[in-house]
């Protein structure tokens, strides 16, 4: 019993139970839809939940580097713009490279979409960090500033490119998983080693709580808020490298448009809250992995495109009511007002007054 309270007090259980139920739903309106089969062309898996898994790689990326900024008590708006940046820079040295050892173009492709992006991410983090921006006007700009740094390196134009290895890096498998959900996944659990075996996860907590407290501690905000903004930037990086390899096209307008809020969402669902302070990575992923299943069931159902986000709204706006307490204590019928215990009080001007004595009076 004492387990069940805890799950249901556990933020990323509602999460799952989401994730449970929109399957549930595309199950009764196609039975089939759970159902795997081989491609007879490719020899690969291929069905829904592959597809879901597929989707949600880059939305995890982007969500684990949200999931650290949040827990600062910053914000990072431009992970979408830095989608679109690695994306840009992947595409363009594949295609200038086209003819020469593929496995060496890829490598180049990524090494060259990471360094840009976390030159990018150290310009936040030394904003909001050394001079103290907020870190909601400085993402800010920097999302204008990507999504423009991304249309000079394509020179405005959608860009495509061909390299195998790079494509098999989405559209592979690795015994029968997308290979971009397996990387995504080893990400997660190095980061998280990282976080929870060493001192740093305290740290990035610590300073979201209360960073003047935290600096009285022996803690150094500033190298710490540099490194989050530098993470959060080169992981959404890797999530526009999954974006546009599943396509092996870029779009300057499209990548990682609006993604942010896709990020912020998987982050609050998994139970880190917005006024900084612990975090929870497995929360993250369970919340990118509901926002790749609610995208999915979206276009499952065909949702007129005009009432997609309404539709998303409320799904959301349910699983996040289902976290608080308050609201199942009241519907549960536990949530009346305590009584105020009944008896006989003592005056006001009574109440907490000492005796008198003569003496003192005198």
């Amino acid at each position: 019993m004492n387990r069940v309270k805890t799950a249901l007090r556990t933020p990323w259980f509602w999460g799952l139970v989401g994730i449970a139920l929109l399957l549930l739903i595309n199950s009764i309106k196609n039975p089939a839809y759970l159902a795997l089969s081989v491609n007879p062309t490719t020899g690969m898996l291929t069905g829904n939940l592959l597809d879901i898994l597929r989707v949600s790689a880059p939305i995890i990326m982007i969500a684990l580097g949200m999931t650290f900024v949040i827990a600062t008590g910053g914000i990072d708006l431009s992970v979408g713009s830095m989608m679109a940046v690695g994306g840009a820079v992947a595409m363009e040295t594949l295609r200038s490279l086209d003819g020469s050892s593929p496995i060496g173009a890829m490598l180049a492709a990524i090494g060259l979409a990471l360094a840009l992006a976390i030159v990018l991410g150290a310009i936040n983090g030394f904003l909001v960090s050394v001079v103290g921006l907020q870190p909601f006007i400085t993402t800010l700009i920097m999302m204008l500033a990507a999504r423009g740094i991304a249309r000079v390196v394509t020179g405005g134009q959608n860009t495509n490119a061909t390299n195998e290895p790079f494509r098999l890096l989405a559209n592979g498998q690795i015994f029968g998983i997308p290979t971009s959900f397996v990387v995504a996944i080893a990400i997660v659990a190095l980061i998280a080693l990282a976080m929870r075996r060493t001192a740093l996860g305290l740290m990035i907590e610590s300073i979201g709580i209360n960073p003047h407290a935290s600096r009285l501690a022996g803690i150094r905000p500033r190298p710490i808020l540099f490194g989050v903004y530098v993470l959060s930037a080169a992981l959404a990086a890797v999530g526009g490298l999954f974006s546009v390899s599943e396509v092996m096209t870029v779009s300057v307008g499209g990548t990682g448009n609006l993604m942010e809020l896709d990020a912020i969402l998987a982050v609050v669902i998994g139970g880190t809250s917005l006024a900084g302070g612990k975090f929870s990575i497995v929360g993250s992923t369970i919340g990118a992995l509901l926002i790749a299943t609610l995208n999915k069931t979206v276009l499952f159902l065909g949702v007129p495109a005009a009432a997609t986000p309404a539709f998303k709204a409320v799904v959301i706006i349910v699983l996040v009511l289902l976290q608080s307490e308050r609201v199942r204590s009241w519907a549960l019928g536990r949530g009346k007002p305590p009584r105020t215990p009944s008896g006989p009080t003592r005056p006001a001007a009574e109440q907490g007054t000492p005796p008198v004595s003569k003496e003192a009076v005198a």
